[in-house]
């Protein structure tokens, strides 16, 4: 049974926020991965996200909204640099983690008293966001659309082919093409009196400060749970080896100008970061369609989008659990 919307219309749309209202599940294209989405009010079908995913209760998920001014809604507590975050980033590839109101239930937090919003930058998750939001919804909790654990899909096939089985006739997935950034967002917790950055993303330390005019506080010190923080995460069945060449027969990642070893499967060759980014998730999905059963990978050098690059890797390399 396929679940594929294309061609999306208003209409389709709009009928899409209906299915979501009446508690179906829809999943949807962002700039970072696709993503699951279910009204983020409704205990049940967000249960349903935790059931497809096969997700642990406790690991919260990110509310995605249609607009920065709805955050009052979902927390109590706004600072000013969170403001000037989400003026100049939204819509874009970032959450922002808030002192949760009380809109914001155990359900979508994980029992915490924080909350993660953002407003994503890809006409489809906007046009299904606005949609929702004319029918009365307040926003759409929607982590990526693949089992827990695995690697994030960044297409509509690769949804189907994770998820499918686990989806009704009533739910659907729009299909909007490829993801154009490829991994996921930079989620930056705005609880305390300076930025810090949870989980690594598009937009850098640099950006963060720029933006905020304040000093980024140590990555990875929070006791704040959020997704993507786990050691074995984003995984292939293949086993990844970090910042080594392939033998032959073994899958093969490394930017472009890095010759491919002789008898290794070439799965990728971007020219860029950006472009590494947008096409690691698929290369590892290939190798497991190839039935490969390692891969080698040349991990990108900096410090801007290549740390979130290195992030995903390493947990990738973790192996599944």
């Amino acid at each position: 049974m396929s679940h594929f919307l294309s061609q999306c219309s208003v209409e389709t749309l709009s009928a899409a926020a209906d299915k979501l209202k009446h508690g179906f599940l829809v999943a949807f294209p962002t700039e970072t991965v696709y993503g699951l989405g279910a009204d983020a009010t409704n205990a049940d079908a967000v249960k349903r996200i935790y059931v497809a995913k096969g997700r642990p209760a406790d690991h919260p998920l990110i509310v995605h909204l249609s607009n920065m001014e709805d955050m009052a809604l979902w927390s109590r507590e706004i600072p000013t640099y969170a403001i000037a975050l989400a003026r100049d980033y939204w819509p874009g590839p970032m959450s922002l983690v808030l002192l949760r109101s009380e809109l914001a239930q155990d359900f979508i937090t994980g029992g915490q008293d924080t909350v993660a919003v953002r407003v994503p930058d890809h006409p489809l998750a906007l046009g299904l966001l606005r949609e929702f939001r004319k029918i009365g919804g307040t926003g759409l909790a929607a982590p990526s659309a693949n089992r827990f654990g695995h690697v994030s899909p960044t297409t509509a096939s690769a949804v189907e082919e994770e998820i499918g089985d686990y989806l009704t006739a009533d739910d659907q997935i729009l299909d909007g093409g490829s993801a154009l950034v490829g991994i996921e967002s930079t989620i930056i917790d705005c609880t305390g009196s300076h930025p810090r950055i949870l989980r690594s993303g598009a937009i850098t330390k640099e950006m963060i400060e720029e933006s905020t005019g304040l000093e980024v506080v140590e990555t990875g010190s929070s006791e704040i749970r959020v997704s993507g923080s786990m050691v074995n995460h984003y995984s292939p069945r293949a086993k990844i080896i970090l910042d080594a060449m392939a033998e032959s027969g073994e899958g093969f990642i490394a930017l472009a100008a890095i010759p491919t070893p002789r008898g290794a499967i070439r799965l990728a060759a971007p020219k860029t970061t950006e472009e590494y980014a947008r096409v690691l998730y698929a290369a590892l999905r290939l190798a497991d369609e190839k039935g490969l059963t390692r891969i080698a990978v040349m991990q990108p050098e900096g410090n801007g989008l290549e740390i979130a690059i290195r992030d995903r890797l390493t947990r990738a390399a973790a192996g599944r659990e």
